[in-house]
């Protein structure tokens, strides 16, 4: 309590310097010190400063070590050129043709250095008819770079030399609020880039920090703009809010605001049902856990259970209709990635793991004979049956099932053939699908043969 005190008061007694237009806030104040910033960061920023140069962290890096988060990663912007930046470290290399950035390596630390920009004037900027910003990549100084920053939490650069925040937009102020707020007119800066309105989402809920009223006010009604938006910039952000840690948080934000219509279509039903609700939620809060435990995730994975439901609701169509059970499989799965890339362009290298998880599904409920033991040599054997487990957690199939498999994988070959059931109880589950008769709703596949 009295440490506390102490520190309130001590806090009080250094007051915030303006320079220009910029308040400059003490470490005494913000409390973020030099050995907070990773070893490649300061090693950035004092070669830069050392060459004459300015140099400063910026961004999310500096926001989240406000809000006590360790981030992610750490980002440097200067007024040096790449060129310059490139010529200064000579383990670096320059990216990207119309936004150049320079990558330094440290080991295996990477740290993204960016020259500052400037907002391009109105009569020269290049929009399309919706007014979204075409060509915006000219250098500028650092206050015109803040400008055109997103957030003003995002718009806060540190010297790690002085351990000063330097502040154009009352950023700072916003992080110790908790507190997520545009820089400029809401409207005009959604218009010149939509996907800043997902971004918002992301933010807000992946920091755990509200929304500025202002700022929230306009997404309803011009959330329409993001079908303007190239398939790879929304699949992008899509994946950061998916991998994100907080992906719940943020798809139930999505849904509030009515902002996932056109971009995860197949929410819209998903949602509805609690069955489907209830799988996808599982694997989403799956997902977290373990990017909380630093464990490797697949987007391929997620967007598989993303997309189930909808290829499960195809193939129960099939099937009724009269299809056989492997081929309703396949044409089902085609005709739901082949809607969901109309609006989100997913990549064509996570379809083939995809569909692998998919048609494995059927595959589990064959335990006779040979066929559980070829199962197990499947090269995505291991994310089929995490796939089912979920699958299991909903209630869509049978503890049972995921218990068998469990125990299966791992025992021994006489405990194996112990479990094995009877060849003859798959061949009449297989006699059973001949009329075709209608399977049962919900059902996640009839054995196949083999």
């Amino acid at each position: 309590m009295i440490k506390k005190f102490l520190k309130r008061v001590f806090r009080k007694s250094h007051k915030i310097k303006t320079v220009g237009n910029a308040q400059v806030i003490p470490f005494e104040l913000h409390g973020v010190a030099r050995e907070q910033i990773s070893y490649g960061a300061q090693k950035v920023t004092d070669g830069l400063q050392a060459a004459g140069f300015q140099a400063y962290v910026v961004g999310g890096a500096v926001r989240d070590l406000l809000l006590e988060r360790t981030p992610k990663d750490f980002d440097v912007a200067t007024d040096a050129t790449p060129e310059e930046v490139r010529r200064v470290f000579r383990r670096s290399r320059i990216i990207g043709r119309r936004f150049r950035l320079v990558h330094v390596m440290f080991g295996e630390e990477v740290v993204e250095v960016s020259t500052y920009r400037r907002m391009i004037d109105a009569e020269d900027a290049q929009t399309d008819e919706h007014g979204r910003l075409l060509r915006d990549n000219e250098f500028g100084d650092q206050e015109q770079d803040a400008a055109r920053r997103d957030f003003t939490a995002n718009a806060l650069f540190y010297d790690p030399a002085t351990q000063e925040i330097y502040d154009y937009h009352r950023g700072y102020a916003d992080t110790r609020d908790h507190l997520l707020r545009i820089i400029g007119d809401p409207q005009v800066r959604y218009r010149e880039d939509p996907v800043r309105m997902l971004r918002a989402v992301r933010l807000s809920a992946k920091l755990g920090i509200r929304l500025d009223a202002a700022t929230a006010a306009p997404i309803a009604e011009m959330k329409e703009l993001l079908g303007n938006v190239p398939e790879a910039r929304l699949l992008d952000e899509v994946l950061k809010m998916l991998l994100s840690g907080h992906s719940v948080e943020c798809i139930q934000q999505l849904h509030r605001m009515n902002l996932h219509h056109g971009l995860l279509p197949l929410l819209d039903v998903i949602l509805e049902q609690p069955m489907g609700e209830k799988f996808v939620m599982l694997a989403l809060r799956n997902t977290d856990e373990r990017l909380g435990q630093d464990k490797p995730v697949s987007p391929a994975f997620l967007f598989a259970a993303l997309l189930w439901h909808e290829v499960l609701a195809a193939w129960n169509i099939l099937v009724q209709q009269g299809e056989r059970p492997v081929g309703a499989m396949h044409t089902a799965m085609d005709e739901v990635l082949a809607k969901q890339k109309k609006k989100l362009a997913i990549p064509h290298r996570y379809d083939a793991v995809m569909k692998e998880i998919w048609l494995l599904q059927q595959r589990f409920e064959q335990r006779a004979g040979q066929r559980p033991f070829r199962l197990l040599e499947q090269p995505r054997f291991r994310a089929a049956f995490d796939f089912l487990l979920l699958r299991c957690a909903s209630g869509e199939v049978d503890d049972e099932l995921g218990l068998w498999w469990d125990e299966f994988q791992d025992a021994g070959a006489e405990r194996q053939k112990e479990m094995l059931q009877p060849e003859g109880a798959g061949d009449k589950k297989r006699r059973r699908r001949k009329p075709r008769k209608k399977p049962e709703a919900g059902a996640a596949g009839e054995p196949v043969s083999q």
